[in-house]
């Protein structure tokens, strides 16, 4: 992995963009990152685990990414790291922008937007990027499978923080367990070992129950038996148990199948009567069918005799109604042309009668007299145009001038307020300064009471968890007790129901067999007696209901269990959090502390308002000032409106007088006109309609007249009187139709010839037939019962005796694979006395790995220090405790090897170092080789002196041998001497800035 650039803006310290080139940088092998502290060197490694990864190492990463964002930022840039970085041979470009709270585009306040990234490609072909994702899961998928490292070993192996290291060198076994286990994720041997507990312990409850489930058995044999079977006085464990038990299965087997040939001949005789007596059944109903149906025949068809007249009558008022239809369309003509002249001749008399309110008399006029008086009435209305405008104009000035007077008397109004409020001023505002002064002492009390509440809180908050976290363990280890019963009853169930089911397996068998093909048992192609299933059989459905049934009740049972566990930890944390006061006394000191604080609040609330009502004040005596003068100004220019208002209207209403004649007004004259030409205009038009309609019905009378005369009525009331409507057309041909298909049905079922021959047999005796065929259906029922139970019986003795001698069988190999399990568990546990050293099996693969880093680190560590110290793995115990994972050190100028911790400050240093590339390499190796050409070394170099770091920096720069680039991050001022290739981070107001130096 080499990069190639960095592209930061309003990220951590630096509010603008800066850009690092790593080319030029990594051109001289070494290069140093420096700058003032706080100044932001660690930002600059965050920007790039955050490009790779998405977030940053550690504690850094807090708030969702919102924490990233810098504070020196402009309101409207968004923050963004963009890395380009060549891995794997790809050359890639990342860029991420994290979450962040912009300005609204509409109104006041923020709002939140969501995280992005994309994922480029450089097509050296096409000369081009190439998009591949902006998916947040497939960009971090993408970049661990490439680099082959996830963020914490990333963190590790290519951001070295050596002081991370420094505290490894000084750790115990367990806190390097730690860090080990997750960088080579040692987690699989851990699993080991547990499923290797697991399989211990099942193998030793099957041990244990095997040496009573043979007792057992021989039990169920004997009550399938039906005590024909005696058991041998022995107890489990006691010699030659097996061989009796087995020895008087066989004798109950023989007895049973004998038992069992008996009733299958019960069985066959049984059936052969059954079949004859339903052959005689199934000949005496059919004989019985025949007579009934010939006999109904008989009764239909003298049915039909006795309606033959009402038929012939339907069929001549058929006839009748068809001729009628053709009249129809003349009569409904006659009837709508009636309808329409009878609504003309109603709505002339309304129109007339409206008429009699004028003075002239129109009783006599006709259409066109009636629309003449309508016209000269509208041409009179038109003249009035002009008035209505002066009339509505003076409507206007009479409200202007009303309009002035309200303005006048609100001015006054005004005026005389604002006098009023003004005198009491000074007053007012005296007071409002004494409240707020009040309000800040009260403030200043509320923060010394609120920082005693917070603890007091906390302690009675994990009181009153302490004390229902007692009741609730309690609970708790209730419901762990009822579903551990309810465990075993679910499981005791499902055994009973298997037991049951291999009962009459024998019938489950027999629905399987097909006549010539082998029985799956015995090998016969014929099936003369198949077992038949009773109604008590259970399935194989039952039987997995029963076990999943049992199956629930046990994971209940370790929910249930897992529960209490945790209940009783928490328990534990809130007892010694809450110590020993009772929960009244800290509930009673907590309230005390509550009411002086909340009074302290209250008091305190009203600084605010307090403010804002003096602020609200000294505006309204602003306000209130300048109303004053204003209603004055207004007052003066009203004098000359009111004078213009009153000249004007005095000329209106002399034009309006002239108007309006003898009517009140100018729109009552209108309305006058506008309604006479109304009436004599709808008048004009009744009239018209009264006479076209009247014509209309003439013509209609003549040509119904004629219409029932060419279809053969006398009159056309004789039409109108044949004709049928929808419902009873219907209904008259359904009498029709149903006549004649119960004619014709009665005449075939009296053509049957077998109909015919059974009529002339005598009655059958159905009643004996079926009491005969029940008799024996019973017999054959009760013959099936004895031979299932006997065949049951021969089945389960089979079933168990298989079962006792699989179970003799089983317990030798039990017991050789339960040893087996038991050892390796020990010894991958530590606990097994073979295993010397008391070392799990993660902490044995661990110790390989750090072997291994402990020689890749003394490579480096040789040259830092002259050749007198060596790194080595040392798996002795310490204490009580497990070894596998201690480190020591050994010194060629002593020739004795001792602890880490006991390397000084500098030497500490360059052993963390060497042991931080040494994991480097054993972690790289580990991820299938990823080629690492950039690496950053993180603070320490002040604590060597000249020589020494002379000899670190001579290891560092051999690293170039291998084509990488190293960046120094540190303070030390002689490294600015020692390395020309610099990155330098300035630090100031407006945020940091990036500058290269020594470069291109």
């Amino acid at each position: 992995m080499r990069l190639h650039r960095l592209d930061i803006t309003a990220f951590g310290p630096f509010g603008g963009s800066q850009s690092v080139d790593f080319d030029e940088l990594s051109a001289a092998g070494l290069f140093l990152l420096h700058g003032p502290t706080g100044a932001g060197k660690t930002s600059v490694l965050d920007a790039v685990c955050y490009a790779l990864y998405g977030s940053v190492p550690g504690a850094r990463q807090s708030g969702q990414g919102l924490t990233l964002r810098s504070d020196h930022a402009a309101t409207g840039t968004r923050t963004e790291i963009r890395l380009e970085l060549t891995v794997a041979g790809r050359r890639l470009e990342v860029t991420r922008q994290p979450p962040w709270e912009r300005p609204k585009k509409r109104g006041a306040g923020t709002t939140l937007d969501k995280a992005q990234s994309w994922l480029r490609e450089y097509d050296a072909t096409a000369g081009a990027w190439k998009d591949l994702s902006r998916s947040h899961q497939e960009i971090g998928e993408e970049i661990t499978q490439l680099l082959g490292m996830s963020r914490e070993q990333f963190c590790q192996v290519v951001l070295l923080p050596q002081g991370d290291f420094a505290r490894f060198l000084r750790a115990d076994a367990e806190a390097r367990g730690r860090l080990l286990g997750r960088l080579f994720d040692t987690h699989r041997f851990a699993e080991v070992e547990k499923r290797l507990a697991e399989r211990r312990r099942a193998a030793e409850a099957q041990v244990r129950e095997g040496d009573a489930a043979l007792l057992a058995d021989a039990h169920r044999m004997q009550q399938a038996a039906g005590g024909a079977m005696e058991l041998p006085e022995l107890a489990p464990g006691e010699p030659g148990l097996a061989e009796a038990v087995l020895s008087a299965a066989a004798v109950a087997r023989s007895t049973a199948r004998e038992q069992l040939t008996i009733a299958h001949c019960r069985l066959t005789a049984a059936e052969s009567a059954q079949a004859a007596a339903e052959r005689d059944l199934a000949d005496v109903r059919e004989r019985d069918r025949l007579q009934r149906r010939f006999t109904e025949a008989r009764e239909r068809a003298a049915r039909l005799e006795e309606r033959a007249d009402a038929y012939r009558e339907a069929q001549a008022r058929m006839e009748r109604a068809r001729k009628a239809e053709a009249v129809a369309p003349a009569l409904e003509l006659r009837e709508a042309t009636d309808a329409e002249h009878r609504g003309a001749a109603a709505a002339q008399a309304r129109a007339r009668a409206l008429l009699s309110e004028f003075p002239e008399d129109f009783a006599g006029a006709g259409a066109a007299g009636l629309a003449a008086a309508a016209r000269r009435a509208a041409e009179e209305l038109g003249g009035l145009e002009s008035a209505r405008r002066a009339e509505r104009r003076l409507a206007e000035l009479v409200a202007e001038r009303a309009d002035l007077e309200r303005q006048e008397r609100a001015d006054e109004e005004v005026r005389q307020e604002a006098e009023a409020w003004l005198a009491g001023w000074e007053a007012t505002r005296a007071g409002l300064q004494s409240r707020i002064e009040s309000a800040r002492e009260a403030a200043t009390r509320a923060e010394q009471l609120s920082v005693q509440r917070e603890p007091a809180q906390r302690r009675l908050g994990a009181a009153r968890l302490r004390d229902q976290l007692a009741g609730d363990t309690k609970t708790a280890a209730e419901q762990a007790r009822v579903a551990r019963e309810r465990a075993l009853k679910a499981k005791a169930h499902w055994l009973d129901v298997k037991e049951q089911r291999l009962d009459g397996i024998a019938a489950e068998l027999a629905a399987q067999l097909e006549d010539g093909a082998p029985c799956a048992v015995c090998g016969a192609t014929e099936h003369p007696a198949p077992a038949r299933k009773d109604a008590g059989h259970v399935d194989r459905e039952a039987e997995e209901r029963a076990l999943a049934d049992y199956q629930r009740a046990e994971e209940l049972h370790t929910e249930r269990e897992r529960r209490l566990g945790v209940v009783r930890e928490a328990l534990a944390a809130a007892t010694a959090e809450a110590g020993d006061a009772s929960t009244e006394r800290l509930a009673e000191a907590a309230d005390d502390l509550e009411r002086l604080h909340t009074r302290a609040r209250r008091e305190a609330s009203v600084l605010h308002s307090a403010h804002e009502e003096l602020r609200r004040a000294e505006d309204e005596h602003e306000q209130r000032t300048a109303a004053r003068q204003q209603a004055a100004v207004r007052a003066a220019a009203r004098v000359g409106h009111r004078e213009r208002l009153d000249r004007e209207r005095a000329t209106v209403d002399a034009e309006l007088a002239q108007a309006r004649g003898a009517a009140d007004s100018v729109s009552a004259r209108a309305a006058q006109l506008e309604r006479r030409t109304a009436l004599l205009t709808d008048a004009a038009d009744a009239a018209r309609a009264a006479e076209d309609t009247a014509q209309r019905l003439k013509d209609a009378d003549a040509r119904l007249a004629d219409a029932a005369f060419r279809a053969g009525f006398d009159t056309p009331q004789d039409a109108a009187a044949a004709l049928l409507d929808d419902a009873a057309h219907r209904e008259l041909q359904r009498r029709l139709d149903a006549w004649q298909s119960e004619e014709a049905a009665v005449r075939a079922v009296l053509a049957e010839t077998d109909t015919a021959a059974a009529a002339q047999q005598p009655p059958a005796d159905l009643t004996a037939a079926e009491r005969a065929a029940a008799t024996a259906a019973q017999r054959v029922r009760d013959a099936a019962s004895a031979r299932d139970a006997a065949a049951r019986r021969c089945t389960e003795l089979d079933r168990l005796s298989t079962r006792a001698v699989t179970g003799v069988r089983r317990l030798a190999p039990l017991r050789e694979e339960y040893d087996r399990v038991a050892r390796l568990a020990g010894l991958a546990a530590g606990t097994s006395a073979d295993n010397e050293r008391k070392m799990r099996l993660e902490s044995y693969v661990l110790a390989a790995r750090l072997e291994q880093v402990a020689a890749a680190a003394t490579v480096r560590l040789q040259r830092m220090s002259s050749g007198r110290y060596t790194l080595v793995h040392s798996d002795d115990r310490t204490g009580r405790g497990r070894s596998g994972l201690g480190l020591h050190v050994v010194d060629a100028w002593t020739g004795r090897e001792r602890d880490t911790a006991t390397l000084s400050g500098g030497e500490t240093f360059f052993a963390s170092l060497a042991l931080a590339l040494g994991l480097a390499d054993v972690v790289t190796d580990e991820a299938g080789g990823v080629r690492l050409d950039t690496l950053f070394i993180d603070e320490g170099f002040g604590s060597l002196d000249d020589q020494t770091l002379d000899e670190v920096l001579d290891v560092l720069d051999s690293l170039r041998e291998r084509d990488r680039s190293v960046g120094i991050v540190s303070h030390v001022p002689d490294l600015r001497r020692r390395i020309h290739a610099q990155l330098e981070v300035v630090k100031g107001r407006s945020g940091s800035t990036l500058r290269q130096r020594g470069v291109g």
